[in-house]
């Protein structure tokens, strides 16, 4: 289905919110195997990016955890975290800890690409008269105040390649 839709059923919102879920599980998986391949060089490791990544993770598995309680409001299920972790791990398993450039270009990817799925569907759900069996408003508000936090995390990547320059 096409953002550039209108949100109509419980079921397109549901799969919707469940895309923005395994997204998040994504977003979390490589942060952290991205700290998980530092090893034994975390002595080595800058300390900003290290926050960074360990913040991206945290708040993306509370994004996650505020779509799953809104997707089980609708009665559906989502993607285990084990199951996206395990194809995150065979797909991203390259970067290597000094590779910071592209790790921190990775990062901002993900912040970038979260940002606009939530800008889109909330604009997809803004085009729609249709009513949810959950609250509207709600749905909304949750979206909303998740894209600001992926816009700070724009923001905060974005900063920190600058500073890098």
């Amino acid at each position: 289905m096409s953002l550039g839709q209108r949100v109509s059923t419980d079921h397109q919102l549901a799969r919707l919110l469940q895309i923005g879920a395994v997204l998040e599980e994504v977003v979390e998986s490589r942060a952290y195997h991205h700290l998980d391949s530092f090893g034994d060089e975390s002595d080595q490791v800058d300390e900003e990016i290290r926050d960074l990544l360990e913040h991206a993770a945290e708040e993306s598995a509370e994004h996650r955890d505020r779509l799953e309680a809104l997707i089980e409001e609708l009665e559906a299920e989502t993607v285990p975290y084990e199951e996206i972790n395990t194809l995150v791990e065979a797909k991203y398993a390259q970067t290597k800890p000094e590779d910071f450039d592209g790790l921190l270009y990775d990062q901002l990817c993900n912040e970038e690409t979260a940002y606009k799925f939530y800008d889109d569907l909330i604009e997809a759900i803004e085009a729609s008269d249709s009513d949810f069996s959950i609250d509207r408003d709600r749905v909304l508000d949750t979206l909303r105040s998740i894209r600001e936090e992926e816009a700070e995390g724009v923001e905060e990547v974005a900063t920190i390649m600058e500073e890098r320059e």
